[in-house]
């Protein structure tokens, strides 16, 4: 068979997925990159390459506000996560014993079975004034008057938080159960601790499934909507809830798109930057 015939059975076996991506995420990216760059005069959509829109967003402090926000939330839930899934991670794959493995993990995932919407609201019980931890510490004195729990930006971490110690868990949990005990012992035979083997040699070594679970959890975080809807009570906007602002109350679609280039311009950052530095990493 010729090498033209090999390519182009190449080429018929790619074209579904290509065609899927072009249609659902390349012309739906150039419609919404086309619509940040157009004005709204009145309620009427006029088209052109104007600035317009970007320049608001500089210019407007509500809106940068939503951006910081957003990025202080995300930062602050990946490396919450990060520091809580990687000790689970480390128990399940080095304490439990292999057998009953499966049901660790499995009892680790069982929050991804419940519905998203339905856990945020049960999060929000859970903080209200009248709810658990407030009535909890109020029974043991540890408090006068019930705190503020809810509808705070401790809220909406929290709710991330529990979503996201689960995904990270189950990417560095696949790392660690590949590495070879042999690491181990040969370190702690040329005299390092149980400190600087974890350091120096586990640490590095589980690096890319920290990453990649971070990366997810950054993507998911920073492009979420419900979370910060529910539990964090509109004190503070996120980029998703400014979007929906825009879209419902006003209707002003070129700035909506414009906000949404630009999250997809912070992930596009984000995802450049974890490549690059897993790269050097390995050189």
């Amino acid at each position: 068979m010729s090498a033209g015939s090999d390519q182009a059975r190449g080429w018929g076996f790619a074209a579904p997925a290509l065609l899927w991506t072009m249609a659902f995420f390349v012309v739906p990216f150039v419609v919404m990159g086309a619509m940040s760059l157009a004005t709204l005069d009145g309620r009427t959509l006029v088209w052109g390459l104007h600035l317009d829109n970007y320049a608001e967003l500089a210019s407007k402090a509500y809106l940068a506000r939503a951006i910081f926000v957003s990025l202080e939330i995300t930062l602050t839930v990946t490396v919450v996560s990060i520091l809580l899934a990687y000790p689970l991670a480390w128990i399940i794959a080095f304490r439990v014993p292999q057998r009953w493995q499966r049901l660790a993990l499995l009892l680790a995932i069982l929050p991804f079975w419940t519905s998203y919407v339905v856990r945020s609201y049960a999060w929000l019980l859970v903080l209200a004034r009248e709810g658990v931890v407030n009535q909890t510490m109020l029974g043991l004195g540890l408090i006068s008057e019930p705190l503020t729990l809810a509808n705070t930006r401790f809220a909406t971490v929290t709710g991330f938080v529990h979503f996201f110690v689960m995904l990270l868990t189950l990417t560095i949990y696949a790392n660690l159960v590949q590495l070879s005990p042999n690491y181990r012992r040969a370190a702690m035979d040329l005299g390092a601790s149980a400190f600087q083997t974890f350091r120096h040699v586990i640490l590095p070594l589980t690096l890319p499934g920290i990453m990649t679970g971070a990366f997810l959890t950054f993507v998911l975080c920073i492009g979420d909507y419900i979370t910060p809807q529910i539990l964090g009570g509109n004190t503070e906007l996120t980029v998703p809830q400014v979007i929906m602002v825009q879209l419902g109350r006003r209707a002003d679609f070129p700035l909506a798109a414009a906000l949404a280039i630009v999250l997809m311009g912070i992930v596009t950052l984000a995802y450049l930057a974890m490549a690059r530095w897993l790269r050097l990493d390995r050189l």
